[in-house]
């Protein structure tokens, strides 16, 4: 949440093109609008555009002192969704803020043995690395505004390891999940907003296609990853899997979210992007495409459905 992604800190490329010259992107300077932005294009070209063998990036100091952390748990997304909506309005930015639902609760207490409260329908965890005195206020920050939304339980540390400890269910969620079957990772963004909304209706698709879907999620930038748990053996499974993985994809599109967060396009949302993006949008993409990779060798298949030939 406090950081940022990835694409905020590459200051510069060496890429390999299609027809073997190497590009070179960026600039030393803090200021610098020189033509087109090909960092961020190559950055977001997921291997179409060219071969990126080289990549400069800005780095950040190390927090000072050690993170404050601080768990909560609530009976309903809503109450969830309003400490995220306050947290964005509040002025407080801390280094974490993580979601995960009750069926992603409930697998982790399996695994884990934490004692969680099986009841609860959603945890939130978040950290400060403010340090000191800054940090300390961040959480009582946070606390209050967990307790105004009518939280169940809420807990803090200074100390490392126990806040280690609090850290290991979040991210303990996805290997929880698949020791129940295999599983089809989604990764969709919706605004911050949003998020309780979403995983609400993540559930109605749980009960629609009867199964299992866990939510999990970066809540500080609305990056949800629910997580469909099904037998891949089983063909009749497998068609329902994917029907749900596209249910979501819709619901995140409807809820004004976007198919992607950080994952990427790949092969599965391919068909999805244009319903994203609009046709004009998708037009462009191609066009670039084209220009730089006419013969389709880099990546080939990967983000955007070829052009139909003039003789289709």
């Amino acid at each position: 949440m406090k950081y940022g992604v990835t694409t905020d800190y590459v200051l510069g490329l060496e890429v390999v093109l299609a027809d073997g010259r190497v590009l070179r992107t960026g600039r030393r300077t803090v200021k610098g609008v020189a033509g087109y932005d090909l960092t961020r294009l190559f950055v977001g070209s997921e291997g179409t555009l060219g071969v990126i063998t080289e990549a400069t990036l800005a780095l950040r100091p190390a927090p000072a002192a050690d993170p404050v952390t601080l768990v909560a748990t609530f009976a309903t997304s809503a109450q969830t969704g309003q400490v995220v909506e306050s947290v964005v309005t509040s002025g407080v930015v801390p280094s974490m803020l993580e979601v995960m639902d009750r069926t992603c609760i409930r697998a982790v207490d399996d695994m884990l043995r934490a004692d969680l409260d099986r009841n609860a329908q959603a945890l939130l965890v978040a950290r400060s690395d403010a340090g000191g005195a800054a940090a300390l206020d961040e959480i009582a920050e946070l606390t209050r505004l967990c307790e105004a939304a009518g939280a169940d339980l809420v807990h803090s540390t200074a100390d490392p390891a126990e806040g280690d400890l609090l850290l290991a269910a979040r991210r303990a969620a996805l290997p929880a999940l698949e020791r129940l079957g295999d599983v089809l990772l989604d990764d969709v963004a919706v605004p911050r907003s949003r998020v309780a909304t979403f995983i609400d209706g993540c559930d109605a698709i749980s009960a629609q296609y009867d199964l299992v879907i866990g939510v999990m999620g970066h809540a500080g930038d609305g990056n949800m990853h629910p997580t469909i748990v099904f037998d891949g053996a089983d063909q009749e499974q497998r068609a329902r899997a994917v029907a749900a993985f596209d249910a979501i994809l819709e619901l995140g599109l409807s809820l004004g979210g976007t198919i992607t967060g950080e994952h990427g396009v790949g092969t599965l949302k391919a068909d999805w992007l244009e319903r994203e993006i609009g046709p004009v949008s998708a037009d462009v993409h191609r066009s670039i495409k084209d220009a730089l990779d006419p013969s389709g060798l880099l990546n080939p298949g990967k983000v955007l459905r070829r052009r139909p030939s003039a003789t289709a």
